[in-house]
């Protein structure tokens, strides 16, 4: 029987180790990390395991040298010092405004100053962070550690509101820059979260941090490598070969397809999700363990404000400024959807700087591009699975008509305020691709498909064991057109000796119907 325990939903280092949890050992990254500098930011995806990493610096910088018994630190650590702590944590919060933020700091500040001195507690907020290091430091003799734990959740819960955002913004801006002008007491800083926010934002005064979440020395300080998965978790790996009823070859390519492929710089190794994949483990069951326990709502009102194009989404090509930084007042949305998770880099081209995304692995595609057809279209989201499912046996069976009215209905129920924004034409066109990206990524993951867009046009090839859909999708032309491009074009060739039954299909769409016009197929 399977006795490792695993930590999920568990971020104290000190019950992990105490209590008998699995812990991958990470502590050699941390003590070069605590021991090569003083100030640090990571940005990593939810549930990645930034808490824990905190949780751990704490537990050293306490000089708690019997927790790390058996692990590198062990051999590493000779003095074991023991530091003043400040841990701040902004996770368990909602920040609708300036009063929930001071309402947090307040109450750690209280408790700081009952252990450094009350004299400042009628000061602002950030004369009474600044007191309590200075304090911490001379009541102890020794420099203060200061941990951070996703520093940037009031900001982002507020994404979608500028005025709170610049209100929680102008509060926590001289708030961290404390870090700056106390650094003759202040031992090590780490601030982690999901996001950066750059430019006119909390950083502007602070830049004396080095950026930890592009750096090819730390890519693994967080999540589960390839390595580490078979030093810690082979036993895991078989046993779950064994109950899935597959080989052992075939579970570790389901589990890479699933869950791995987190690329935080160019040149690293893909990263494993830890979180679904001890969730596997612990269940014995694969699942969409990430995704379901945080839903983008935000990523996708972003994504609607601005009026993005999906497709350019999943093909985003980009530099490391954009992915690095979060400017609030920016229509882009693809930093905060990379910096969240969603996408991650595929491929760097280093005579440019151009990075090119794409979604990490078969969770997240699935998952979001799932969670994305209600928002489009007048599906509700317990319905997802069975549209699409019927969709994939339409394909399968060869019938082209039945998949066509489908299609068709998602437009005509969509209202005609859920497509237009302040470019009626612009905005029909838009809609209409991304309705058919939507549609077509879901029916891709089950059957192959290829597909691509330019200038009013989409063209894509969708192959069945038994048929290959050539097709061709005009806007404001004739299905006549789009069939005779497909001929033109040549699109069929490659398909002229296959055994399958090839369809060519020319469809058009009308933004005065807003709708499949017309489809035609030989």
């Amino acid at each position: 029987m399977n006795q490792t325990i695993y930590p999920i939903g568990i971020q104290n280092f000190e019950k992990i180790r105490k209590d008998g949890y699995l812990y991958i050992d990470k502590t050699a990254l941390i003590y070069q990390l605590a021991n090569t500098g003083s100030y640090y930011f990571l940005s990593r995806p939810r549930r990645f395991g930034k808490s824990l990493l905190l949780s751990t610096l704490e537990a050293y910088f306490q000089g708690k040298k019997e927790l790390f018994e058996g692990l590198a630190m062990e051999k590493l650590e000779r003095e074991w010092k023991e530091h003043p702590i400040l841990h701040l944590d902004l996770n368990a919060r909602h920040y609708k405004d300036t009063a929930a933020l001071t309402s947090i700091l307040n109450e750690y500040l209280e408790k700081w100053e009952a252990l450094y001195g009350t004299e400042k507690q009628d000061r602002r907020l950030e004369e009474r962070f600044s007191y309590v290091i200075e304090n911490a430091y001379l009541k102890t003799g020794q420099r203060v550690v200061i941990l951070i734990d996703e520093y940037d959740k009031p900001l982002l819960q507020n994404l979608h509101d500028e005025e709170t955002q610049t209100q929680l913004r102008n509060m926590l801006k001289p708030f961290y820059g404390v870090l700056k002008s106390m650094d003759r007491y202040i031992r090590f800083a780490l601030l982690t979260g999901v996001t950066k926010f750059g430019k006119v934002s909390v950083f502007s005064d602070l830049n004396n941090l080095m950026d930890l979440s592009m750096d090819n020395r730390y890519v693994e300080i967080c999540g589960i490598t390839e390595k580490e998965i078979h030093a810690y978790l082979e036993d895991e790996v078989r046993g779950l070969a064994d109950t899935q009823g597959t080989t052992y070859e075939e579970t570790c390519l389901k589990l890479k397809r699933r869950y791995d492929g987190y690329h935080f710089t160019a040149k690293s190794e893909g990263i494993y999700n830890p979180f679904s994949l001890l969730n596997t483990f612990a269940k014995m069951e694969f699942g969409d363990y990430w995704f379901e326990t945080g839903t983008p709502s935000y990523l996708v009102e972003l994504l609607k404000r601005t009026n993005y194009d999906l497709y350019d989404m999943a093909n985003t090509e980009t530099d490391a400024d954009v992915l690095n930084s979060i400017d609030s007042t920016s229509q882009n949305p693809i930093p905060v959807i990379y910096q969240s998770g969603y996408l991650t880099i595929k491929d760097y081209d280093p005579r440019f700087g151009i990075y090119r995304l794409g979604f990490p692995n078969q969770e997240v595609e699935e998952g979001f591009v799932k969670y994305l057809l209600p928002f489009y279209t007048s599906v509700q989201a317990a319905k997802t699975p069975f549209e699409i499912g019927r969709f994939v046996r339409e394909v399968r069976a060869g019938d082209y008509d039945a998949f066509f009215r489908r299609l068709q209905s998602f437009f005509a129920d969509t209202s005609y305020e859920a497509i237009i924004g302040r470019n009626p034409e612009r905005d029909t066109e838009l809609h209409y691709r991304n309705v058919l990206f939507i549609v077509f990524k879901l029916v891709g993951l089950y059957t192959q498909v290829e597909y691509h867009t330019s200038n009013g046009r989409i063209d894509l090839v969708l192959q069945t064991d038994r048929y290959v859909y050539i097709m061709e999708f005009k806007l404001n032309g004739t299905a006549e057109e789009a069939l005779r491009q497909i001929k033109e074009k040549g699109y069929a060739l490659p398909f002229a000796g296959d055994d399958r039954e090839v369809f060519k299909i020319g469809a058009n769409f009308s933004s005065e119907t807003r709708n499949i016009e017309r489809w035609l197929v030989e």
